[in-house]
């Protein structure tokens, strides 16, 4: 599948910049990302050129909503043998392509905002949600420590993001993602359950029918 970003669409609508505090150290960083686009979206399409976006299975058999793929030196993998992290994509038997700086150096200001400074991303899992795609409540837990915070970038279409707590029973927090909006959560908070509602149909001026999510993690 071929994914075209048209760059000399009109500009967004930029949202105030603000931090909103969601957890004792967890933060949603309104319009933060919205300066770096015109770096963000070439880079993104550079990686998904060489590491294409497609349906993972997952354990137990079912083929996820959204297309996945990944940079960095380790990508996030699901299938038959379950949830982990590769040096290697299964589609090609090549590593993962190296992560772009702009997505990093966002990434870490994003991170030192929120009060996690010195975080060094390994990972970005990068997710492609048409609509109707979601994301069920889980936990990040495939890392090899939970040390390092969790740092998500929203691009195209807006979401609604699932905030929960440490059991999957627990009460959720819904929370509209906008593009450009960054979400940071760590520390005493890092366990926290989160998920993403089907997403609405719509068209983005930038981004058309679909959202993008990136999800920086250490993951070695």
């Amino acid at each position: 599948m071929q994914i075209t970003f048209d760059l000399f669409a009109d500009s967004e609508s930029e949202q105030p910049r603000r931090a909103e505090q969601i957890g004792d150290q967890s933060w949603v960083l309104r319009g933060f990302a919205l300066p770096h686009i015109e770096r963000l979206l070439p880079a993104l399409e550079s990686v998904i050129a060489i590491a294409p976006l497609r349906h993972m299975m997952t354990p137990g058999g079912f083929s996820m909503s959204v297309a996945t793929s990944s940079c960095g030196e380790l990508g996030w993998i699901t299938d038959r043998s379950g949830y982990r992290y590769s040096a290697v994509d299964p589609l090609s038997n090549q590593p993962w392509p190296a992560m772009p700086d702009a997505f990093r150096e966002l990434a870490q200001a994003a991170a030192t905002q929120a009060g996690f400074a010195g975080f060094i991303p390994d990972s970005c899992l990068i997710n492609r949600y048409a609509p109707g795609a979601k994301m069920s409540l889980h936990q990040d837990k495939d890392e090899s420590d939970y040390a390092a915070p969790i740092v998500s970038l929203s691009l195209g279409l807006s979401a609604m993001f699932l905030f929960g707590g440490f059991a999957r029973s627990d009460k959720s927090q819904r929370i509209a993602l906008l593009h450009g909006d960054m979400v940071v959560w760590g520390g005493v908070d890092r366990l926290r359950y989160h998920g993403v509602l089907p997403i609405k149909p719509g068209r983005h001026r930038l981004l058309g029918e679909q959202r993008f999510n990136l999800t920086f993690r250490t993951a070695g």
